[in-house]
């Protein structure tokens, strides 16, 4: 089960998210031939991606912000700009563009630090932009908690769209990533778990100066956890397969 899009419209055109896509893209095509390669891939990865064990001896720093723009697949990739697309155009209406990146960037490393101090000795590179994009899940959480998130669920052969509001779909997310961060060894996961709940926190804590400026509970009364504005409306397209009625006996 994952979200495919909401229904909350945004006030501006989010260009930032359009940037932080292109980026993501552009970088995982200039290297996406190495994925058949695993040595090249290897040595691609110790020089741009985050090793947890360098940056606790010091060195490595400037992967905490290289690593976001690197992913390990196609679906890795996919994923995490889907999330991006959904959650990120409310956080650049809100925060502006220049302040929609800093966010971005300032929840990014801090995810990538938590995932150093879950496990400072691993040498498991860490790549992927789901730790900033957790913080963009984080900062539309105590905005837009009941903002409505159409979720796909799929079951084998059988999928369902439905809506569901974006704390349900939101909690669940950050409670399965702190689960998994308490039952696994972050220096052997091949999930930076801890990352996604880190930049999850990073994201919280970091929009509450926009979220007190509104008034921080008075905003939740006054909207009742939904955007401030007529959500969208959207309408499923209907089947051309023509309908068969039983017929009584």
């Amino acid at each position: 089960m994952f979200p495919i899009r909401d229904h909350n419209p945004s006030g501006r055109t989010p260009y930032v998210v359009y940037v932080l896509m292109a980026l993501n893209i552009g970088v995982f095509l200039s290297y996406v031939s190495l994925m058949n390669q695993p040595y090249q891939l290897e040595a691609f990865f110790q020089r741009w991606a985050l090793i947890p064990a360098d940056v606790s001896g010091g060195s490595g720093y400037i992967a905490l912000i290289t690593s976001m723009f690197l992913h390990g697949g196609w679906m890795h990739l996919g994923g995490n700009m889907l999330f991006l697309w959904v959650f990120g155009d409310n956080l650049e209406d809100t925060l502006g563009h220049a302040g929609f990146a800093l966010f971005y960037l300032l929840c990014g490393i801090a995810a990538g630090l938590v995932q150093v101090v879950s496990g400072p000795l691993s040498e498991i590179p860490v790549v992927g932009a789901s730790g900033a994009i957790a913080g963009v899940m984080g900062g539309y959480l105590l905005l837009f908690p009941k903002a409505r998130v159409d979720v796909i669920l799929i079951l084998l052969i059988f999928f369902k769209i439905f809506p569901v509001p974006a704390w349900i779909v939101l909690g669940l997310w950050f409670i399965l990533q702190v689960g998994s961060g308490v039952l696994t060894d972050a220096s052997l996961s091949g999930v930076a778990h801890w990352a996604h709940a880190g930049g999850f926190i990073a994201g919280l804590v970091l929009i509450l100066p926009s979220w007190l400026k509104r008034g921080g509970p008075d905003f939740w009364q006054k909207s009742a956890g939904h955007p401030p504005h007529p959500e969208a409306k959207y309408a499923l397209s209907r089947s051309h397969i023509p309908s068969v009625r039983r017929k009584r006996r």
